[in-house]
């Protein structure tokens, strides 16, 4: 038998006969294959030979062929590796041991874990090696971390491929499966048509909300990040990068209370506007918000924060005020790529964290050049790089009254622009802005026809 692997004899976390057991499975029943290929990867075995083997069973499946031993032998011989993989004898006795009714997603998950803590190993002793031999500043060594840790996070979201029948049981069985009130599975936002286009905000979705300064993207996040929850109930987290807690407090405390926010600074408040407030401060107090103002966040502060918060309360959403404000950690070719770093990161943190990430955007100054129609699009994304790409919904906060001030008839009409939906519909979102309260609302046609 050849010799295992250096890794293996140093006692990193390994489990041979899952190993053993899994390859012995697909040598039994290839159909077994594509399942176990959704989870594993080659380098998922701790032994190099089961490496080998594993890469050439993905190779005769890419090309339609039946896997078998006599297959698999004749590809391992054809890369001169049927003897470091110790022979044909060998791949016989890949099933000895192997319960008659096995549990191959069992083995799958065992292999997977021990792959895991080995890569965690390594990335630890690497980033060890590294900070001793001071061959790199903290930011970079810090970098690196961030990024190798969210990679290995990653890992672990690969879900395996599921049958109908597994979905539907999973959806609460048939009837709840095809009950149309269903239709609304994800977060309310407030906003019904918003929500009647979306389905809502669902877990592992980035949502970019993009618009040019003084358009009210931090009054839409914050007025949806209200309604989820004080409504809905659920936690909450606010980053903003810009403001400070008692800003963003007192803009949705004017909000909740539709108070005029300079009458609230100037301290000429009637009573009844009084009273408004102390009802949106108490309901606020005892929503399940919580806000960071931390400056020039990155990845890893939000990433640790998040894990905290989710194990200690749960979460329901996290909004982040503003990306461009946000701070990679490592040295880039420049901006753009950085900030495609970023949102990268994002979308990978909502993905482990099964939670929405409504992530607010600056736009270039190319809406306010363009003669005659001034509403964004895709390719105004500041910095856009791959933002685009990461993105599952790109919406655009458009208000005509900003270029047309004049128009007496354009006062307080905005539109939500949903200009990339990867699950959904594009189109518009008719919304009315309330400027002395930083609040958007939906236009009357749209609630009477939710009540009919």
């Amino acid at each position: 038998m050849a010799a295992t692997d250096i890794a293996f004899e140093k006692g990193l976390p390994a489990n041979l006969d899952a190993e053993r057991f899994v390859l012995g499975s697909i040598l039994m029943d290839d159909s077994h294959f594509i399942p176990v290929r959704a989870i594993l990867d080659p380098d998922d075995f701790s032994l190099e030979k089961h490496r080998r083997i594993f890469a050439r069973m993905a190779e005769i499946a890419e090309r339609g062929g039946r896997i078998d031993r006599v297959t698999l032998a004749e590809e391992l011989m054809r890369n001169n590796q049927l003897e470091s993989c110790d022979g044909i004898t060998y791949l016989v006795s890949l099933d000895e041991g192997l319960p008659q009714l096995y549990n191959l997603d069992s083995y799958v998950q065992i292999v997977k874990d021990k792959s895991v803590l080995r890569r965690i190993i390594f990335s630890s002793q690497l980033l060890i090696n590294r900070a001793i031999a001071g061959e790199a500043t903290p930011d970079d060594l810090l970098a690196d971390a961030e990024e190798n840790f969210l990679q290995i996070g990653q890992s672990r979201v690969r879900e395996t491929m599921a049958r109908p029948e597994e979905v539907i049981r999973d959806a609460g069985g048939l009837n709840a499966f095809l009950d149309p009130s269903r239709r609304m599975n994800g977060i309310e936002t407030g906003f019904l048509k918003f929500d009647e286009m979306t389905g809502g905000l669902h877990g592992g979705e980035l949502i970019i909300l993009a618009a040019r300064p003084a358009m009210g993207k931090t009054a839409l996040a914050l007025n949806i990040g209200q309604h989820v929850a004080t409504r809905s109930r659920l936690p909450v987290a606010v980053f903003s990068l810009e403001m400070s807690k008692q800003s963003l407090l007192t803009r949705m405390v004017c909000a909740g209370g539709r108070v005029d926010q300079q009458k609230f600074r100037a301290g000429y408040l009637s009573q009844d506007e009084r009273r408004r407030l102390q009802v949106a401060a108490t309901e606020l107090v005892d929503a399940p918000l919580y806000i960071d103002d931390t400056s020039a966040a990155n990845l890893m502060d939000i990433h640790s924060k998040l894990r905290r918060l989710k194990n200690e309360v749960g979460l329901g959403l996290v909004i982040i005020d503003y990306l461009q404000l946000m701070q990679g950690r490592g040295r880039f070719e420049n901006r753009t790529t950085e900030v495609s770093s970023i949102s990268r990161g994002l979308k990978l943190l909502a993905m482990e964290l099964d939670v929405p990430f409504l992530v607010l955007s600056q736009l270039s100054r190319a809406p306010e050049t363009r003669p005659g129609d001034h509403k964004p699009q895709l390719s105004d994304l500041r910095e856009s790089g791959s933002i685009e790409q990461d993105a599952d919904l790109v919406c655009f906060i458009y208000r005509e009254e900003v270029y047309k001030p004049d128009r007496g008839d354009l006062k307080g009409l905005a539109d939500l622009i949903l200009a990339k939906q990867r699950n959904g519909p594009t189109g518009r979102v008719p919304l009315i802005f309330l400027r002395e309260f930083t609040k958007f609302e939906n236009r009357a046609d749209d609630i009477g026809s939710a009540e009919e």
